[in-house]
């Protein structure tokens, strides 16, 4: 009697506990769910059309689960890399039930590429965000830009016109002066690779050698798995390796030139710095850096400090912290996101 009274005591414990899970269950399964939404039959894929002076073109958008409060847009490197940077944030947002969209710029591998040089602007691709952001339906109540080495640039230059439309900003491996960027390669980063790697890589830049395949290998071996992605090549994962393949060479080198080491030749955005504006920027801003990163962690820090509202998160990673210092860097992310959600910053 005992027995069958205990058991009966502790079945609405038992049931209770069978019904949690299947509540939480509930919770991320809305986040998930896309069946009352329009893109429901593309899995969150929106092709966007953009206007511009040469005609309308399209871009490749994918949302990644549903929540009003916090949508974060994903602005990609290269020029013309993709949003396959990103997808390993797959691994850590849809848990936080936070909604982000992969997004590749005009002329990168998903969306249209009308090989236009005169659509390779910074003013162009400010106003193709601001489209984007129409079509996506995001606003100040709701809306997150996140852009990461170049996309940083582009982020930067979107708040500076249009913060009005912002909750929040996150400037990812990405410093606010091409001037300062090169002087940090110059100074720091080059003097540290082994003296005879460095040398012979100012001899193949000074005879603007570029497409030397032993000029790539140096970089590769012995600057991008210090600064770009800190592991061998061999351990790069696959969604690193895929961006890398699918970069577009044409609008690189015509914005940044040929050299990891600074912005080369004409490239259209030699001597960019928007750095005596950062004060302008009234939105709560998270800077993420890397302390071995091509870009000098000091002074993202110091731009944490100059814009109305700044955080600034230094991981132990390089230039894709994401994926080389993950728990630095999502942790941090996700804490801002959070907590500017929640008015922490007001």
């Amino acid at each position: 009697m005992k027995y069958l009274t205990l058991t009966l005591l502790l079945l609405p414990i038992i049931l209770g506990s069978c019904k949690n899970p299947q509540s939480a269950d509930a919770g991320k399964n809305h986040y998930f769910d896309y069946s009352n939404s329009d893109d429901q039959i593309t899995g969150g894929i929106n092709v966007i059309p953009i206007e511009t002076p040469k005609g309308t073109f399209r871009v490749f958008t994918k949302r990644m689960g549903n929540n009003p409060k916090m949508r974060v847009l994903l602005l990609h490197g290269g020029p013309g890399g993709t949003h396959e940077v990103f997808e390993n944030f797959d691994g850590y947002l849809p848990h936080e039930r936070i909604e982000y969209i992969y997004y590749d710029q005009l002329e990168s591998y998903y969306s249209d590429q009308p090989n236009d040089s005169t659509l390779w602007t910074i003013d162009h691709f400010v106003e193709e965000v601001e489209q984007v952001r129409k079509a996506l339906n995001l606003n100040k109540d709701n809306f997150y830009v996140l852009g990461q080495s170049w996309g940083g640039i582009l982020a930067m230059e979107y708040a500076l016109k249009y913060q009005e439309h912002l909750k929040g900003l996150i400037i990812s491996n990405m410093v606010v002066s091409i001037p300062e960027y090169e002087k940090y390669a110059a100074e720091v980063l080059g003097p540290q690779l082994p003296p005879e790697v460095y040398e012979e890589i100012k001899a193949f830049e000074a005879n603007e050698d570029f497409a030397n395949p032993r000029y790539a290998e140096l970089v590769q071996q012995h600057y991008y798995t210090q600064h770009v992605l800190r592991k061998p090549l061999d351990e790069w994962p696959e969604f690193i390796e895929r961006a890398f393949k699918h970069l577009n060479p044409n609008i690189y080198i015509y914005m940044q030139g040929y050299s990891e080491f600074g912005v080369t030749g004409n490239a259209s955005l030699k001597g960019w710095d928007v750095s005596d504006r950062l004060s302008e920027i009234k939105v709560p801003t998270l800077m993420l850096g890397g302390k071995y990163d091509t870009m000098d962690p000091k002074y993202m820090e110091w731009m944490s400090t100059q814009v109305q509202k700044g955080r600034s998160v230094t991981t132990n990673g390089s230039h894709l912290s994401q994926y080389d210092d993950p728990e630095t860097y999502f942790s941090g992310l996700i804490q801002f996101i959070k907590d500017v959600d929640a008015g922490v910053f007001n």
